[in-house]
């Protein structure tokens, strides 16, 4: 059926016809025609030669191999590599840690010592949402409407502040000397508790600016307070649209500093008279609820009326970890509560005393603190003996407080409901409508903090999992509708204007391919979202007692204010500052790791804080429904024949050990996707872990064991002064502008200049390192002021001295240095006089672009050839826009895999969309240098080159001849992983075979030509067939899941 050759450069040539057999000897007979396999075999020979003839002399490697001769191969320490990036990351977060300290007590001392009992309601302040920039309007006050009865509203003239851009602050325009307050939608910023808060935390401004000139490192600073406004620093206007559902208390580095960790069981009361609105109150105060919890609670729902029932039937008499996934879950198990019967709270409150207890003395959930919650509308009886049979057994200990909130307008009797609060150190609340749902559901949490607030000196730090600043994962919902509205009415335009085309083959391809690109999950370093993690801390009151103002029932009959003295509890907020993710990318030094090595950070859940496949968006821009819950097993894929969600017990050993935080290291054969999923790569792989100290964080690391236990090294430590001395100039090895440098990298840093481009930075530091005085900093990260205090106190002059507001990765820098000077001849571009006819050929005959040499220190250069077939100027431009990140790009990570399958080859490709998206398209070459000494190798740099695809089309029809220009023959070039390179019919160039022919693409696995490798992708979302959806509010979550059992990928190599 199939006639097949292997090329020795990669590509392989496949025949196939519709009438066809496997012939006995060697030629095939086809409708009457023989083709002999030796011609087959012959075409695969010339293009291979063709192609690599032409490489060669292109890419000049040779050159490019000898040049790379002065390096030494060492062997990589796994194990010292992942001390030393994690003691980085240590001082960092150090630095972070001691600055939210003093946030902390700055605060604590300002609260205490305000002495005024009335506040200023007409306090002017720096609101994000109103103050203005110069040459804006200024607001007037508003007419008053007439149907507000109630008193008139107080209008302050906003203030006027001056913004600018700074690129630490992801480019926001901030103001450097002032905080500015979030309010929430919800809160009164002038009730007379939320203003008084806003006047004495201004005097915070002073200890930001004095942490920021500590250290110029750092990130957004703020105070979020217990009444609901959250005061930033540096100041900055808030981004209203499309609209603002921000409240720093429903953050999780709000809610996991204010309270410990917790067991939570939310008793939904279902009965017959929690209908109407009540039922949707109450639907709101457990949505409330949900909110608050983190990744640190565990949780379940129980609906009762005659029976007791989870909301979620797979939930039954557990608690579960409360991660965005499963408090998705919940929420939608709320939404098909039904009333019905009487309530049976014996029952219900039976059920969650003993889930209670079989977590405390199994020691599973929180193994903390635990709660109750009950909603309803309320209660017949107080139900005492239940409580004391499973609450007070050992008084004056109660393991479970108990909190109760009470539904509905006109409630009959509110006495026993309340009573089961206040008799088990709980709180009760009283709920007429939705609008004061949030602030009254939110009063729980000082009741939780009392323990610690009451202790007065334990300031615990929290640390969050990854998340997206300010946004909400509500808004999920509210995106994904507009995108299906969109694409309704793109689908109808198009209908309208090609309506005989739609159904055409071709058409609808070029749809699906467009949607699929646009559905494809993008990574981490997207600039739609700022993802970062928080480290936190508590506030509290440390007044030791305080007047109480409060309504006292008299008799049974009459309410009375009385005031009182009493013990005080109270937590003012939290205090707290952002760690962009990118800034810790920064401190790993990937050049270390070599190409497809890479690091990773776990969290004390097992879930990761980044990795290089962490994918937490879809459609282009919007968040996945639980983005931030994704465990580390599900993204290091072994290479087994495991089933999904059958993990191997090797691996699930070495998260246990990666949680606990211990320090290790084990290789394992894994499955690594790239290039959009479509490739995949099997690898024997090291891994090294240890702890990042004084945090909940494990630091991973891994690399190949094929390539990777080796890496190149400069012979002489300082490379750069040994130029110096020589009179050289550093600079004059990157001239000219065919040059770029890893974009993501941390080559140098200066932190109160900005640059237009990597590359200038780079500039402007090779020139400082050229004069005298210049120094090495000591750290990447500024040390926190009271270990530098203690480093200098035994100087003679006791003078701290100040941070260094630069940084450089000296390694990185020499490596860079080194790599420049010995390939500053390949930017040169190759002269091609009447004598250099081999290289005029070339020119005519492919169409030349660009040749490009990359290497392991994150440095690109490039030639351009400008030919007829290839006029377009600028070609070395367009190449650079996305081809500058070196090890990281995927024509660098095939060409040093394709090293170990044949030395000599290169491995070539087109974009996948190139039959639809372009009339000539680009074909890009690489082929992998690697260094030998002492019989170990590393790989050193990777050359390509780019050019035309119709000067490939034209040769490989001008080398098959006739043979393919039949009706019923087709002929094909395809790469490793199945995809085609050439293809008579230009439409189908960068395609997958098997879309095009699925019966011989099956063949061609059962010959072994390829394999099929299984991938399992645990981030996907889910798209559920029309016929299983309805027309909810809550589209979401009929049409996206998180691949809750999997999301099958079958790829070939």
């Amino acid at each position: 059926m199939l006639i097949r050759e292997v090329c020795s450069f990669l590509f392989r040539i496949y025949i196939s016809f519709y009438i066809v057999h496997w012939p006995n000897g060697g030629s095939l007979v086809v409708s009457g025609e023989k083709i002999n396999y030796n011609l087959v075999h012959s075409w695969a020979d010339k293009l291979g030669m063709e192609l690599f003839h032409l490489g060669d002399f292109i890419t000049r490697r040779k050159e490019v191999q000898e040049s790379f001769k002065q390096a030494q191969v060492v062997t990589r320490s796994g194990a010292k590599i992942v001390e030393n990036m994690a003691n980085e990351i240590k001082i960092m977060m150090d630095s972070k840690i001691s600055a939210v300290r003093r946030i902390m007590d700055t605060a604590e001392n300002t609260a205490l010592t305000y002495q005024m009992e009335k506040p200023d309601q007409l306090f002017s302040y720096y609101n994000s949402k109103e103050m203005i920039e110069p040459g804006e309007p200024i607001p007037t006050k508003p007419p008053r409407d007439l149907e507000d009865a109630g008193a008139e509203k107080i209008f302050v003239t906003p203030k006027t502040i001056v913004l600018t851009p700074k690129e630490e602050f992801f480019n926001t325009p901030v103001n450097m000397s002032v905080s500015s307050v979030h309010v929430p939608t919800n809160v009164y910023d002038r009730a007379l508790d939320t203003i008084k808060a806003i006047e004495w935390s201004e005097n915070l401004d002073q200890i930001f600016r004095d942490n920021y000139k500590n250290d110029p490192t750092l990130s957004w600073q703020f105070f979020g307070s217990s009444t609901g406004f959250m005061r930033q620093f540096p100041a900055s206007k808030w981004k209203m649209e499309p609209v603002d559902l921000y409240d720093c208390r429903l953050r999780p580095w709000y809610m996991e500093a204010a309270t410990s960790p917790k067991d939570v069981i939310i008793l939904l009361d279902s009965s017959g008279s929690m209908m109407g609105q009540r039922l949707d109150i109450a639907k709101h105060v457990v949505n409330t609820i949900l909110d608050t919890l983190g990744t640190n609670d565990f949780v379940n729902i129980f609906t009762f009326s005659d029976k007791v029932k989870p909301v979620v039937g797979c939930f039954e008499d557990t608690l579960v970890q409360a991660n965005l996934g499963n408090i998705r879950e919940l929420k939608e198990g709320i939404e098909t509560v039904k009333t019905v019967s009487i309530a049976n709270f014996t029952a219900a409150l039976t059920k969650a005393f003993e889930v209670l207890e079989q977590f405390r003395t199994e020691q599973h959930g929180a193994q903390c603190n635990q709660a109750i919650m009950i909603v309803s509308d309320g209660a017949p009886f107080s139900y005492e003996e239940i409580f004391e049979l499973y609450n007070w057994q050992n008084l004056p200990y109660k393991p479970v407080r108990v909190f109760t909130y009470l539904i509905g307008k006109e409630v009959a009797d509110v006495k026993d409901i309340k009573w089961m609060a206040c008799a088990n150190q709980g709180y009760y609340v009283h709920l007429a409508d939705t609008a004061e749902v949030r602030e009254m559901v939110l009063n729980y949490i000082p009741v939780m903090a009392r323990p610690l607030v009451l202790g007065r000196h334990d300031h615990p730090v929290i640390w969050t999992q990854v998340y997206a600043d300010v946004e909400d994962t509500e808004m999920s919902d509210y995106l994904w509708q507009n995108e299906q509205n969109n694409d309704q009415k793109e689908n109808i335009l198009e209908y309208r204007k090609v309506s005989f085309r739609m159904l055409d083959p071709d058409e609808v391809r070029r749809r699906e391919y467009r949607r699929m690109r646009k559905a494809w999950d993008q990574p981490t370093d997207t600039d739609i979202y700022k993802f970062m993690t928080t480290i936190s801390m508590p506030v509290y009151d440390r007044r030791e007692n305080a007047n109480v103002t409060e309504l006292v029932l008299i008799n049974e009959a009459l309410w009375e204010m009385q005031t009182r003295e009493t013990r005080v509890a109270n937590l003012l907020g939290v205090a707290g500052t952002d760690v962009p993710i990118r800034d810790i990318k920064r401190l790993l030094s990937p050049f270390l790791l070599g190409v497809n090595g890479y690091a990773f950070v776990v969290t004390n859940n097992g879930y990761i804080l980044f990795h290089p496949d962490f994918r937490p968006i879809f459609q282009g821009y919007i968040l996945k429904p639980a983005y931030n819950s994704v465990d580390m097993i599900e993204v290091e894929l072994l290479d087994d024949d495991r089933p999904p969600r059958d993990f191997n017990p090797v691996l699930l050993t070495i998260r246990d050990s990666i949680i606990n935080q211990s320090t290790g290291s084990k290789w394992m054969l894994v499955k690594n996707h790239f290039d959009e999923m479509k490739r995949v790569a099997r690898v024997k792989r090291q891994y090294y872990w240890t702890a990042i100290k004084n945090t909940p964080f494990t630091l991973v690391i891994t690399y190949p064991e094929l390539y990777g236990v080796n890496r190149l090294q400069i012979r002489t430590e300082d490379e750069i002064h040994r130029i110096s001395i020589k009179g050289s100039n550093t600079l004059s090895f990157f001239t000219g502008k065919r040059w770029k440098i890893h974009p993501k990298w941390l080559f140098c840093k200066h932190s109160n200049m900005t640059f237009q481009s990597p590359e200038e930075e780079l500039l402007w530091f090779l020139g400082k390192m050229s004069q005298p005085g210049w120094k090495w900093p000591s750290s990447r990260s500024a040390l926190p002021p009271e270990h530098t205090a203690a480093m200098f106190s035994n100087t003679s002059a006791g003078r701290i001295p100040p941070f260094d507001n630069y940084y450089c990765d000296r390694q990185l820098m020499q490596s860079l240095v080194f790599d420049a000077r010995v390939t500053e001849w390949f930017s040169k571009n190759t002269s091609f006089n009447s004598k250099d006819d081999k290289g005029n050929e070339f020119k005519q005959r492919f169409g030349i672009n660009v040749a490009f040499l990359a290497t392991h220190s994150g440095l690109t250069r490039w030639q351009e050839f400008h030919s007829n077939m290839a006029e377009e100027q600028g070609a070395g431009d367009k190449f650079s826009e996305t081809n500058n990140k070196a090890i990281d790009e995927v024509w660098y990570k095939r060409a040093v895999d394709q090293h170990f399958v044949r030395e000599e080859s290169f491995v070539y490709s087109v974009p996948f969309d190139a039959g639809e998206t372009s009339p000539d398209p680009i074909v890009t070459a690489s082929h992998a240098i690697f260094h030998s000494e002492g019989g170990k190798s590393a790989p050193a740099a990777v050359v390509g080159f780019q050019f035309q695809y119709s000067a490939l089309h034209k040769l490989f029809r001008n080398i098959t001849g006739n043979a393919c220009a039949v009706d019923d023959k087709s002929c094909y070039v395809l790469d490793n992983n199945g995809f085609i390179i050439v293809s008579l019919n230009r439409h189908e160039t960068g395609r997958f075979f098997g879309e095009i022919n699925g019966a011989i693409m099956h063949r061609l696995v059962e010959e072994n030509v390829y394999k099929r490798v299984i991938v399992y992708d645990y981030q996907a979302i889910c798209f559920v067939p029309d016929g299983d959806m309805n027309c909810s509010p809550n589209i979401l979550s009929k049409l996206l899941a998180p691949a809750s059992e999997n999301s099958t990928l079958n790829i070939l190599i």
